[in-house]
Protein backbone atom coordinates (compact mmCIF):
# COMPACT_ATOMS: atom_id res chain seq x y z
CA UNK A 1 0.00 0.00 0.00
CA UNK A 2 2.72 2.47 0.79
CA UNK A 3 4.13 1.64 -2.57
CA UNK A 4 0.37 2.53 -4.78
CA UNK A 5 0.98 5.78 -2.36
CA UNK A 6 4.11 6.89 -3.04
CA UNK A 7 3.87 6.41 -6.46
CA UNK A 8 0.53 7.89 -7.23
CA UNK A 9 1.66 11.27 -5.21
CA UNK A 10 4.82 11.06 -7.57
CA UNK A 11 2.46 10.74 -10.59
CA UNK A 12 0.19 13.49 -9.80
CA UNK A 13 3.08 16.48 -8.51
CA UNK A 14 4.94 15.15 -11.95
CA UNK A 15 1.67 15.90 -14.06
CA UNK A 16 0.63 19.05 -12.24
CA UNK A 17 4.03 20.87 -10.88
CA UNK A 18 5.56 21.31 -14.82
CA UNK A 19 2.39 23.46 -15.99
CA UNK A 20 1.93 25.34 -12.54
CA UNK A 21 5.45 26.33 -12.19
CA UNK A 22 5.03 27.76 -16.00
CA UNK A 23 2.33 30.19 -14.53
CA UNK A 24 3.77 31.19 -11.28
CA UNK A 25 7.09 32.39 -14.01
CA UNK A 26 4.61 35.17 -15.01
CA UNK A 27 4.25 36.64 -11.08
CA UNK A 28 8.69 37.38 -11.46
CA UNK A 29 7.81 41.42 -12.22
CA UNK A 30 5.30 41.54 -9.56
CA UNK A 31 6.37 42.32 -5.51
CA UNK A 32 7.83 39.48 -3.75
CA UNK A 33 4.18 39.52 -2.20
CA UNK A 34 2.46 38.73 -4.70
CA UNK A 35 5.31 36.05 -5.78
CA UNK A 36 5.03 34.22 -2.44
CA UNK A 37 1.57 33.99 -2.92
CA UNK A 38 1.57 32.97 -6.29
CA UNK A 39 2.81 29.56 -4.79
CA UNK A 40 0.52 29.25 -2.38
CA UNK A 41 -2.14 27.11 -3.77
CA UNK A 42 0.43 24.35 -5.19
CA UNK A 43 1.75 24.68 -1.54
CA UNK A 44 -1.77 23.74 -0.30
CA UNK A 45 -2.26 21.26 -2.85
CA UNK A 46 0.71 19.09 -2.13
CA UNK A 47 0.48 19.53 1.82
CA UNK A 48 -3.46 17.97 0.75
CA UNK A 49 -1.45 15.09 -1.10
CA UNK A 50 0.90 14.80 1.38
CA UNK A 51 -1.87 13.86 4.30
CA UNK A 52 -4.53 12.04 2.35
CA UNK A 53 -2.61 10.61 -0.34
CA UNK A 54 0.62 9.60 1.07
CA UNK A 55 -1.35 9.46 4.62
CA UNK A 56 1.71 11.40 6.28
CA UNK A 57 -0.74 14.19 8.42
CA UNK A 58 1.20 15.42 12.04
CA UNK A 59 0.02 16.27 15.18
CA UNK A 60 1.27 19.74 16.98
CA UNK A 61 2.47 20.38 20.27
CA UNK A 62 3.07 23.48 21.55
CA UNK A 63 1.05 25.76 19.12
CA UNK A 64 0.60 28.07 21.74
CA UNK A 65 4.01 29.15 21.60
CA UNK A 66 3.59 30.48 17.94
CA UNK A 67 4.10 34.10 17.93
CA UNK A 68 1.60 36.34 16.16
CA UNK A 69 4.31 37.80 14.56
CA UNK A 70 7.42 37.10 12.48
CA UNK A 71 10.10 35.50 14.59
CA UNK A 72 13.07 32.85 13.11
CA UNK A 73 12.16 29.38 13.47
CA UNK A 74 15.24 26.57 14.01
CA UNK A 75 13.84 23.44 13.15
CA UNK A 76 14.65 20.02 13.12
CA UNK A 77 15.74 18.90 9.40
CA UNK A 78 14.96 15.22 8.81
CA UNK A 79 13.23 14.75 5.33
CA UNK A 80 11.54 17.51 2.81
CA UNK A 81 8.00 17.04 4.42
CA UNK A 82 9.40 20.06 6.98
CA UNK A 83 9.96 22.43 4.07
CA UNK A 84 5.75 21.44 3.22
CA UNK A 85 4.48 21.12 6.03
CA UNK A 86 5.71 23.93 8.21
CA UNK A 87 4.19 26.01 5.98
CA UNK A 88 0.70 25.57 7.33
CA UNK A 89 1.61 25.46 10.83
CA UNK A 90 3.42 28.97 10.25
CA UNK A 91 1.96 31.86 8.81
CA UNK A 92 3.54 34.09 5.60
CA UNK A 93 7.03 31.61 5.73
CA UNK A 94 10.35 31.95 4.04
CA UNK A 95 13.17 29.32 3.85
CA UNK A 96 17.01 29.69 3.94
CA UNK A 97 17.30 27.36 1.51
CA UNK A 98 21.03 26.49 -0.85
CA UNK A 99 20.86 28.84 -3.91
CA UNK A 100 22.21 25.25 -6.35
CA UNK A 101 18.16 24.66 -5.69
CA UNK A 102 16.81 27.13 -7.79
CA UNK A 103 18.56 25.50 -11.42
CA UNK A 104 16.41 22.12 -10.03
CA UNK A 105 13.73 22.49 -13.57
CA UNK A 106 10.21 23.55 -12.42
CA UNK A 107 10.32 23.17 -8.65
CA UNK A 108 13.88 25.05 -8.11
CA UNK A 109 12.26 27.42 -10.93
CA UNK A 110 9.17 28.25 -9.32
CA UNK A 111 11.17 28.92 -5.68
CA UNK A 112 13.47 31.25 -7.71
CA UNK A 113 10.07 33.05 -8.15
CA UNK A 114 9.96 33.59 -4.32
CA UNK A 115 11.17 36.06 -1.41
CA UNK A 116 13.76 32.59 -0.18
CA UNK A 117 16.74 33.80 1.61
CA UNK A 118 19.91 32.19 -0.60
CA UNK A 119 22.67 30.94 1.18
CA UNK A 120 25.40 28.47 0.66
CA UNK A 121 27.47 25.72 2.49
CA UNK A 122 29.86 27.43 3.55
CA UNK A 123 30.41 29.61 6.52
CA UNK A 124 32.32 32.31 5.49
CA UNK A 125 31.69 36.10 6.63
CA UNK A 126 29.90 36.93 3.24
CA UNK A 127 27.40 34.25 3.17
CA UNK A 128 26.56 34.75 6.87
CA UNK A 129 26.08 38.67 5.93
CA UNK A 130 23.57 37.54 3.10
CA UNK A 131 21.73 35.73 5.28
CA UNK A 132 21.45 38.41 8.39
CA UNK A 133 20.88 40.91 5.34
CA UNK A 134 18.06 38.78 3.73
CA UNK A 135 16.95 37.72 6.69
CA UNK A 136 16.50 41.21 8.39
CA UNK A 137 14.65 42.36 4.71
CA UNK A 138 12.23 39.68 5.16
CA UNK A 139 11.57 39.93 8.79
CA UNK A 140 10.72 43.46 8.08
CA UNK A 141 8.41 42.63 5.69
CA UNK A 142 6.48 40.12 7.87
CA UNK A 143 7.84 36.77 6.92
CA UNK A 144 8.59 34.15 9.54
CA UNK A 145 11.95 32.86 8.50
CA UNK A 146 12.77 29.10 8.87
CA UNK A 147 16.28 27.66 9.19
CA UNK A 148 17.39 24.24 9.59
CA UNK A 149 20.73 24.86 11.57
CA UNK A 150 21.80 21.59 10.86
CA UNK A 151 22.43 22.43 7.50
CA UNK A 152 21.46 19.22 6.14
CA UNK A 153 18.54 16.29 7.32
CA UNK A 154 19.91 14.09 9.77
CA UNK A 155 19.11 10.47 10.30
CA UNK A 156 17.02 9.63 12.69
CA UNK A 157 18.18 9.20 15.81
CA UNK A 158 21.17 11.00 14.88
CA UNK A 159 22.03 14.76 14.99
CA UNK A 160 24.65 16.99 13.18
CA UNK A 161 26.31 20.07 14.63
CA UNK A 162 24.20 22.81 14.84
CA UNK A 163 25.16 26.38 13.25
CA UNK A 164 24.63 29.56 13.88
CA UNK A 165 23.37 31.81 10.96
CA UNK A 166 19.99 31.89 12.38
CA UNK A 167 21.30 32.70 16.22
CA UNK A 168 23.20 35.28 13.84
CA UNK A 169 19.93 36.73 12.75
CA UNK A 170 17.77 36.54 15.65
CA UNK A 171 20.45 38.46 17.77
CA UNK A 172 20.84 41.25 15.15
CA UNK A 173 17.63 41.85 14.28
CA UNK A 174 16.21 41.64 18.12
CA UNK A 175 13.67 38.77 16.80
CA UNK A 176 12.70 35.64 18.96
CA UNK A 177 13.85 32.22 18.27
CA UNK A 178 11.22 29.75 18.26
CA UNK A 179 12.45 25.90 18.55
CA UNK A 180 11.13 23.23 16.83
CA UNK A 181 11.40 19.25 17.15
CA UNK A 182 9.65 16.93 14.70
CA UNK A 183 10.12 12.94 13.70
CA UNK A 184 9.00 13.29 9.93
CA UNK A 185 12.33 11.02 9.21
CA UNK A 186 10.58 8.34 10.53
CA UNK A 187 8.31 8.24 7.77
CA UNK A 188 9.86 10.09 4.98
CA UNK A 189 12.84 9.11 4.85
CA UNK A 190 16.11 11.11 3.32
CA UNK A 191 16.35 10.56 -0.40
CA UNK A 192 13.40 7.98 -0.16
CA UNK A 193 11.27 7.16 -3.15
CA UNK A 194 8.53 5.37 -1.04
CA UNK A 195 7.11 6.81 2.00
CA UNK A 196 5.53 4.85 4.51
CA UNK A 197 1.91 6.34 6.28
CA UNK A 198 1.93 7.43 10.00
CA UNK A 199 1.69 10.80 11.76
CA UNK A 200 4.37 13.18 12.26
CA UNK A 201 4.96 14.90 15.69
CA UNK A 202 5.64 18.54 15.54
CA UNK A 203 6.92 20.17 18.60
CA UNK A 204 6.67 23.72 19.33
CA UNK A 205 9.04 25.17 22.12
CA UNK A 206 8.86 28.58 23.75
CA UNK A 207 10.60 31.49 22.15
CA UNK A 208 13.82 32.62 23.08
CA UNK A 209 14.25 36.24 23.72
CA UNK A 210 17.96 37.16 22.31
CA UNK A 211 18.24 40.50 23.76
CA UNK A 212 21.30 39.97 26.08
CA UNK A 213 22.14 37.17 24.45
CA UNK A 214 25.05 36.20 22.51
CA UNK A 215 24.25 34.29 18.72
CA UNK A 216 26.24 31.23 20.49
CA UNK A 217 23.97 31.63 23.73
CA UNK A 218 20.93 32.01 21.59
CA UNK A 219 21.81 28.88 19.45
CA UNK A 220 23.07 26.54 22.30
CA UNK A 221 19.71 26.99 24.21
CA UNK A 222 17.65 26.49 20.79
CA UNK A 223 19.60 23.28 20.29
CA UNK A 224 18.94 21.58 24.23
CA UNK A 225 15.75 22.20 23.75
CA UNK A 226 15.42 20.61 20.32
CA UNK A 227 17.70 17.31 20.93
CA UNK A 228 15.75 16.92 24.19
CA UNK A 229 12.21 17.15 23.00
CA UNK A 230 13.49 14.74 20.08
CA UNK A 231 13.98 12.61 23.10
CA UNK A 232 10.85 12.50 24.16
CA UNK A 233 9.15 12.24 21.03
CA UNK A 234 10.99 9.63 20.06
CA UNK A 235 12.35 7.74 22.66
CA UNK A 236 12.54 4.47 20.51
CA UNK A 237 15.20 6.32 18.64
CA UNK A 238 17.38 8.84 20.89
CA UNK A 239 16.76 6.89 24.50
CA UNK A 240 20.25 6.29 24.09
CA UNK A 241 21.09 9.73 24.10
CA UNK A 242 19.12 9.85 27.63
Amino acid sequence: MSVFRSLLFMLILLVVTPPYTLCVLFFWPLPHHARRQSVVPWVNFTIWLVKHVLGIPYRLLGGENIPAHACVVLCKHQSAWETLMLQEVFKDTVFVWRKEIKYLPFFGWALAVTPMIETDRSASKSSLKRLVDQGRDRLANGYTVIIFPEGTRSQPGSKNRYKGGGALLAVQTGTPVVPVALNSGEFWGRNALFKTSGTVTVSVGPAIDPAGLTANEVLSRAEAWIEAEMIRISPHLYGSAA
